[in-house]
């Protein structure tokens, strides 16, 4: 078949940190002839949702997804930043723009232990083998600890103290995070000591301006200051800016057609001939379609697994797809509580989501039920104005505090005849002692069983059935954990989300994982973890699958140095191109 029936030498869906580092790496070797589809739009520097109206609003829920949403955004024709999502035991937040996940990240770059990889991975891949790939990465994302405040008061940072102070009663080890913040070139990229200071900016060594970090605690929400190290601000940048890669955004794959000698689309085919990729066009309406030599499927856990399910079982386009798609998800053990109104300052506005963790038998004296990390976590000061005034614990307390800053209004009013000096005194009673700054968040992730199904509903729409019960003992011990914690800070109040109270029961994950998973073989997996053909789908040549969902397991800590790791693994498999950081910038 002749070379120009491809409009594209690769096509990769979906930009998250698979896609994003297989678009740039892919984009140095065929420059132009690559393009990066997603789903989600681009979000340039302030352009994240702060009021009440853009929140409401910054939801992902298409119109006939028929995909199982909260009730007040599922019938929405809304395509914002959050894809919320509700299923058996386990309901996700995960992201839609360009830049994916790492648009609300908490920007850890944490590398699990080598004991991880001995249950469940392919022979031949372990920690030894990904170690040069999580070098390259970690330099690439400028993953680093927060800076000493010793010089520079406003960085210190009260809740990384707390966890610290409560690390070392518990006889465990506090270590400060490597986190994909930016903090100044000398300081993120070269290895200073001194950062930039806060709020200042300059351009990053791949060319994107950023803001040195300004303690918003917004991470979580989308950085309006691009503070944080993105991958719209480093792979994608690079890919599309100095390498020529095309980016189409609002653009959301469909359906992946292995084509014939002729061009033509056949069923029968194995992707030798290349693919044809069919997709929505969210911005003129229209389905669309492109011809491409080899495929990088990106989409996360949930859209990889959807597509190439839909591609197997409804469009019947990809049938020797492994029967093993769909198993082996994880939710990367992730948990959530909070430790209310403790005695001890927490203080959780202010900096980075995320600055340390401490290990729960993870790292040193590994034990694989029960193994998670604990980390701070932050929120922005916009929910903890919503806190203030919506707990009800609190409540009481102000309307007091209040009645007493009118009883010295009238006071003053009727000793003197005047009023003035009253307001900042009210407004003192009011907000003092807050609820929100003695309210601490506990992040936890760990290796929970992995033994989750995905599958097609009805509707042809992705589901998920979560055994609970099989990881049960890590949750247990990631609450116990809670409650001493709650001890330390005296506080009277423990509690996870309030979905895991009976008798919903429901984990949320942020991190989920698998289906897709590498193997050895068909019988065991999706795609090759044999060297030859790096996250190659079994029974298909040039189809790749490079996200999340292609880790065989939990691994215990955040999962996107993993992920990237392997990322970086495949692309080099596919290019034959030895990465390095400077993303041939």
């Amino acid at each position: 078949m002749a070379d120009q029936i491809f409009d594209y030498e690769a096509i990769v869906i979906g930009s998250g940190f698979g896609g994003s580092i297989s678009f740039c790496r892919l984009a140095q070797k065929w420059g132009n002839k690559v393009l990066l589809l997603e789903r989600g739009r681009r979000y340039p520097m302030a352009s994240f949702a702060r009021s009440p109206k853009q929140i409401a609003d910054s939801f992902w829920s298409i119109g006939g997804e028929a995909v199982n949403r909260p009730r007040h955004i599922r019938d929405k024709n809304l395509r914002g930043l959050f894809d919320i999502r509700n299923y058996q035991k386990m309901d996700a937040i995960v992201s839609a723009g360009l830049g994916g996940g790492s648009l609300i990240y908490a920007n850890v770059f944490l590398e699990p232990p080598d004991a991880v990889f001995e249950q469940g991975w392919p022979s031949g891949l372990d920690k030894a083998t990904l170690a040069p790939y999580y070098q390259v990465a970690k330099q690439v994302l400028g993953a680093r600890p927060v800076p000493s405040w010793q010089n520079d008061e406003r960085r210190q940072i009260v809740r990384t103290e707390l966890f610290q102070e409560f690390a070392a009663s518990e006889n465990r080890n506090s270590t400060l995070a490597d986190i994909c913040v930016f903090f100044g070139n000398d300081y993120s990229y070269k290895g200073q000591d001194a950062p930039l200071a806060i709020g200042l900016q300059e351009k990053n060594r791949y060319g994107a301006t950023q803001t040195s970090c300004t303690y918003c605690g917004e991470c979580d929400v989308g950085c309006n200051t691009h503070s944080k190290n993105t991958l719209d601000l480093n792979y994608i940048h690079a890919g599309e800016h100095q390498h020529g890669g095309q980016v189409l955004t609002d653009c959301q794959a469909e359906k992946i057609v292995p084509l014939n000698q002729h061009g033509d689309d056949d069923s029968s085919a194995s992707g030798e001939f290349g693919y044809r990729i069919e997709f929505q066009n969210f911005a003129s309406g229209q389905l669309e379609s492109l011809k491409t030599r080899r495929v990088v499927v990106s989409a996360g856990t949930f859209g990889s697994n959807e597509l190439l399910l839909r591609c197997r079982d409804v469009h019947r386009s990809l049938p020797k797809l492994s029967e093993q798609l769909g198993r082996w998800f994880s939710g990367n053990g992730d948990f959530l509580s909070f430790a209310v109104e403790g005695k001890k300052p927490a203080d959780p506005n202010y900096g980075p989501v995320i600055t340390q963790y401490t290990d729960y038998n993870l790292f040193d004296r590994f034990n694989r039920q029960q193994a998670f990390v604990l980390e701070d976590a932050s929120y922005p000061a916009s929910l903890a104005w919503y806190i203030e005034g919506a707990f009800p614990t609190s409540t009481l307390r102000k309307l007091i505090r209040a009645l007493k800053a009118l009883i010295a209004w009238l006071k003053k009013y009727l000793s003197s005849g005047v009023w003035n000096g009253s307001l900042g005194f009210s407004l003192h009673e009011i907000l003092k002692d807050d609820l929100s700054s003695k309210t601490a968040v506990l992040l936890c992730m760990g290796l929970d069983h992995g033994d989750g199904t995905l599958s097609l509903n009805a509707d042809g729409r992705i589901d998920l059935d979560w055994p609970q019960d099989t990881s049960m003992s890590l949750y247990q011990a990631i609450l116990a954990a809670g409650e001493r914690f709650k001890k330390f800070v005296k506080s009277d109040w423990f509690f996870p989300l309030p979905t895991w109270e009976l008798p919903i029961r429901h984990n949320v994950t942020v991190h989920p994982l698998g289906g897709c998973i590498l193997a050895d073989s068909p019988d065991k997996g999706v795609v090759s973890g044999h060297p030859e053909q790096r996250g190659q789908a079994f029974g298909y040549q040039g189809l790749y699958v490079v996200d999340g969902s292609i880790l065989p397991s939990a691994v215990g800590a955040n999962p996107i140095a993993t992920i990237s790791a392997t990322a970086e693994w495949i692309a080099e498999g596919i290019t034959g191109i030895k990465p390095d950081a400077s993303l041939g910038v």
